[in-house]
């Protein structure tokens, strides 16, 4: 079976790598170099599965900056193209997506569209009434940056939102190549499959949001964060996961999404939705007034990535404290070794580690990292998990 699928970030490549074990997978994208990467099995986002199937497992996998190439023939095309979050419109930018659909249209071609793109709740109904098309749904993924073809293998559950053969056959196709045998796959109606994607990264953005302001506390009131989230975690019900102290939520998802939910919620009563966006915000305007107490000359940034293990920096909370200190005219510079130039945006790069260390009178780390453990009395962070 012929599966294409438009858009090579980490959810379009990474089902693309899943289902070319077993079908004949196209991917389109844009971007000429990472189509050329990934034609020569080299993977274009840092993801240690992706690499590594790309490099060493048999793949029925090309990509091409031709759609039509791509489509021609395809039974299902994903759209996993970006959804980022307008703040004038309060909604995703979701043109990405409609251009797919309509050049899809256009080309009169019988196949079955799957948004694995973010997007709105209703936004399937109202394709399907714009267009005035049937041949769309949407299947949320629920996938970690630098793990997302992990989850893919190993899923936690696989949800298609529609109920038909084709959305069966859709999730086959998924839990075919998947390594995890045992996988809990549920078929709903395309806007409470929407609702589904939205709300799980909000209850996610919440936990982290609740860990944090319980960190908060525990900071101005001198008391031991590690020892009173190791003891509230040993609750099965609360769980010891997800629960590591950060600048706040960042990333690809949670940002957008919480705000995306929370536009939806017009006109209609909520308290949690809205505390969660705003609890981020509080979070960095915290960390930001903890660091100016230090009071430092020059104010070192470890790394503007998410998390280890990735190369991902957009929305990273740590970019907001970075304004925050810009706007309060701290020298701020930065340490991050996958950038190649010598500033990003109004900031300083120093990439030389140890001549970082040497300027920076507080080194702001959202994680440890070993190789800056020997400046541990200059480091502020809320990592309370540091490894050893």
């Amino acid at each position: 079976m012929k599966v294409a699928v438009a858009g090579t970030g980490y959810v379009g490549l990474s089902i693309a790598t899943l289902l070319a074990q077993n079908n004949e997978v196209v991917a389109f994208d844009i971007v000429e170099e990472k189509i050329n990467m990934i034609n020569n099995h080299i993977s274009p986002i840092k993801d240690k599965e992706i690499e590594d199937y790309l490099k060493n497992k048999k793949l029925n996998l090309r990509a091409t900056l031709d759609y039509k190439e791509a489509f021609t023939n395809a039974k299902y095309i994903i759209v996993s193209t970006p959804t980022n979050y307008d703040d004038v419109t309060n909604s995703f930018d979701t043109s990405s997506v409609e251009e797919v659909i309509k050049n899809i249209i256009d080309m009169k071609i019988d196949t079955t569209i799957v948004i694995k793109s973010t997007i709105p709740v209703g936004f399937i109904k109202n394709i399907k009434e714009k267009y005035n098309i049937d041949n769309i749904m949407f299947s949320p993924e629920f996938l970690r940056e630098g793990k997302a073809l992990y989850d893919n293998l190993y899923p936690s559950r696989i949800i298609v939102g529609e109920k038909s053969d084709r959305a069966i056959e859709f999730a086959n196709l998924l839990k075919e190549g998947a390594i995890k045998k045992d996988i809990e796959i549920k078929f709903t109606d395309s806007t409470e499959a929407e609702a589904i994607k939205l709300f799980a990264n909000t209850f996610l953005a919440l936990r982290v949001a609740f860990f944090n302001e319980l960190d908060t506390y525990a900071e101005v009131n001198n008391l031991n964060t590690k020892d009173i989230i190791d003891g509230i975690c040993l609750d099965p019900r609360i769980g010891n996961y997800y629960n590591n102290p950060s600048f706040g939520y960042g990333g690809y998802c949670l940002p957008k999404d919480t705000k995306q939910l929370l536009a939806n919620y017009k006109d209609i009563p909520n308290d949690i939705i809205s505390a969660i966006v705003s609890s981020n915000d509080t979070r960095k305007k915290h960390i930001a007034n903890m660091i100016i107490k230090n009071n430092p000359n020059t104010i070192g940034i470890y790394r503007l990535t998410m998390k280890s293990d990735s190369d991902n920096f957009r929305a990273s909370a740590i970019q907001d404290i970075m304004n925050i200190l810009y706007e309060k005219n701290f020298k701020v510079i930065i340490y991050e070794p996958t950038l190649n130039s010598n500033t990003y945006k109004n900031f300083e790069i120093v990439n030389d580690l140890e001549k970082f260390k040497m300027m920076s009178d507080v080194i702001v780390a959202n994680r440890i990292e070993d190789e800056i453990k020997d400046s541990i009395d200059k480091i502020y962070t809320r990592d309370i998990f540091v490894r050893d």
